[in-house]
């Protein structure tokens, strides 16, 4: 059975799709290990989600992450191990606690995200600016289509 032509084209999107995640998961590794080598991929998106919001309750990471209670708990375990992360009450609530990134865990994640941001100018050097701003439009409509 052949595809229609429309189909085809939710093909392509598919087939691109996995190689830009597998290339990303792979990336994301490196990256986890820049910041410090004993940490664990997964773990990597907590560090950008707190650099870029701020300190954030666990139970805000757990879902955004989309991983259990017992999951998020073991991982921000980890990252206070390694001095990346910090709890700190809640002004808001006294009885939760925020995370946050400690000065350490700022500097590394941003001496990573830099090299990242450096690396994707490298790339796509010959890409015009506007087709660069496109692909992000597109990817976070994308993103947002999918988080439903």
């Amino acid at each position: 059975m052949t595809p229609s032509g429309a189909d085809q084209e939710f093909l392509a999107l598919e087939r691109e799709l996995t190689v830009l995640l597998r290339r990303a998961r792979a990336n994301q590794g490196e990256m986890a290990r820049e910041v410090h080598p004993d940490l664990e991929s997964s773990a990597y998106g907590l560090l950008i989600r707190l650099d870029e919001l701020g300190g954030q309750r666990a139970t805000e990471l757990a879902a955004y992450i989309g991983v259990g209670k017992a999951t998020m708990s073991r991982q921000l375990r980890a990252l206070e191990d390694l001095g990346l992360i910090a709890r700190e009450p809640d002004p808001a609530d006294g009885r939760a606690w925020l995370v946050t990134l400690t000065e350490e865990g700022r500097r590394r994640v941003g001496t990573v995200r830099e090299a990242r941001r450096a690396r994707y100018v490298r790339q796509l050097a010959h890409w015009d600016r506007r087709e660069v701003a496109e692909l992000a439009r597109l990817l976070h409509e994308l993103n947002g289509v999918m988080a439903k």
